[in-house]
């Protein structure tokens, strides 16, 4: 199998104590929290990308037959601190699609499992980065 790399990054910036903002190449920005008001904790937005990487391969396999009536991902966790740190178990990715009556519909959803697994299989690049077990390396610049 041939191997593609595309390189991907972001910039985090300090706003204030416990706020930050995440740019990407595009001028994108999300500010991020601890916790103690909207904004999404990290924990959040790592659990939000799992769920939107996922339908978003699921969008394109499946909306190709037909427009979803509905479309939600909701990404649930446990957060433990144990002999390995502060970590996330139990992840559970819970697709609640809903597709017309007739026939386009009807074949995306006996499509549907397949695109899926498709995605946590092979596709979603954060998923499969988590479970792959990539190493983070950290520096000082």
């Amino acid at each position: 199998m041939a191997h593609t790399r595309a390189h991907r990054n972001v910039s985090i910036e300090r706003k204030s104590n416990g706020r930050f903002t995440i740019t990407n190449a595009r001028d994108g920005h999300v500010t991020i929290g601890t916790g103690d008001d909207a904004d999404f904790t990290p924990t959040e937005l790592f659990l939000g990308a799992l769920g939107a990487c996922t339908a978003v391969d699921v969008d394109i396999l499946t909306s190709r037959r037909a427009e979803p009536e509905t479309f939600r991902v909701e990404v649930n966790a446990n957060k433990v601190r144990d002999e390995i740190g502060n970590h996330l178990t139990d992840i559970a990715v819970i697709f609640k699609i809903l597709f017309p009556e007739g026939k386009e519909g009807d074949v995306a959803r006996a499509i549907l499992p397949d695109a899926i697994e498709k995605s946590h299989d092979r596709l979603c690049t954060v998923g499969r980065t988590v479970e792959s077990g990539a190493l983070i390396a950290t520096r000082i610049d």
